[in-house]
C-alpha cells in the first residue's frame, strides 16, 4: 500500500532554552486554518504587534505591523531588523493618503517586507497604483459587510484582512461566499471558540493581538511578590 495511514498525530520534538522559555505562544486552535502560502511560506498566524520585544518572543508565523500613527520608513526598518519572521508593514490609507502610502509601500518593499497593509479608508485607485508598483502583496483592510469586497479585488488586492470586531466571522462568511478561493487574513478574536468559528467561516489564516509588555510584566510581578513572601 501507498502512503501513511495512520491518522495518530506525529510526534514533533521540540527544543527550547533556559533563557527564551518564555514566549507568547499562538492559540494551538489556529493550527487548523489552511494558511496562506506566500513566497513559498506557508502563514497560518500573525501576531498583531509593533513591539520588538513580542516580535523576538513569539512563535507566531508572522508579524502584522500596523499602528494608529503616521507611518515612518525609520519604524519599517526597526521592525525589519526586530524580525526573524517574514513582516506585513502598514502603510497608511486612513490618515496618510495619496502617493505617500505608494511611496512607503515601495520604501517598505526594499527594506524586506513580505506585505503592505493598507486600512479600510483607502481609495481603490491607491490600490490599483500599489498593484503597479510593488511586487509583494497588498492587503487591504475590510470593516464591515457593506465595503466593496469586488472593487478591492479588482483594484488590485491579494489579500483581505477582515477586522470587523464581533462581526469579524460574519464579515469573513460573507467573503467566502462570493469569493470561494480568496486569501483571507482575519483578526480571530481573545478565545479559542471565536477563533475556531472565524476559520470554519473561511479565515485562511489569523490575526492574534498578543497582551501588552506591560500586562505581561504585571503578572511576573505578582510571581516575584509571591516568590518574596
Amino acid at each position: 500500500m501507498i502512503g501513511n495511514t495512520n491518522k495518530e498525530p506525529k510526534y514533533v520534538p521540540e527544543i527550547k532554552g533556559a533563557l527564551r522559555n518564555h514566549l507568547i505562544e499562538m492559540p494551538a486552535v489556529i493550527r487548523d486554518a489552511s494558511g496562506i502560502k506566500i513566497f513559498g511560506k506557508r502563514i497560518k498566524s500573525l501576531v498583531f504587534t509593533t513591539d520588538v520585544a513580542i516580535i523576538k518572543n513569539t512563535n507566531a508565523d508572522a508579524i502584522i505591523a500596523v499602528y494608529p500613527f503616521t507611518p515612518q520608513p525609520i519604524i519599517t526598518e526597526a521592525l525589519m531588523l526586530a524580525a526573524d519572521v517574514p513582516v506585513f508593514c502598514g502603510v497608511g490609507g486612513g490618515i496618510t493618503q495619496g502617493m505617500r502610502v505608494i511611496n512607503l509601500a515601495l520604501d517598505a518593499e526594499f527594506k524586506g517586507a513580505m506585505g503592505v497593509v493598507v486600512n479600510a479608508p483607502t481609495s481603490n485607485e491607491i490600490v490599483s497604483k500599489l498593484r503597479n508598483t510593488v511586487d509583494i502583496p497588498i492587503i487591504v483592510t475590510v470593516v464591515s459587510e457593506n465595503d466593496d469586497f469586488e472593487g478591492r479585488i479588482e483594484a488590485g488586492a491579494n489579500i483581505l484582512n477582515v477586522s470587523g470586531g464581533k462581526n469579524t466571522a460574519e464579515i469573513v462568511r460573507n467573503v467566502r461566499k462570493k469569493f470561494p478561493d480568496f486569501p483571507i487574513i482575519a483578526t480571530g478574536g481573545p478565545t479559542t471558540e471565536s477563533i475556531k468559528e472565524t476559520i470554519i467561516a473561511g479565515a485562511n489564516a489569523i490575526t492574534y493581538t498578543p497582551p501588552s509588555s506591560g500586562e505581561i510584566f504585571s503578572e511576573l510581578m505578582v510571581k516575584y511578590r509571591s516568590d518574596k513572601e
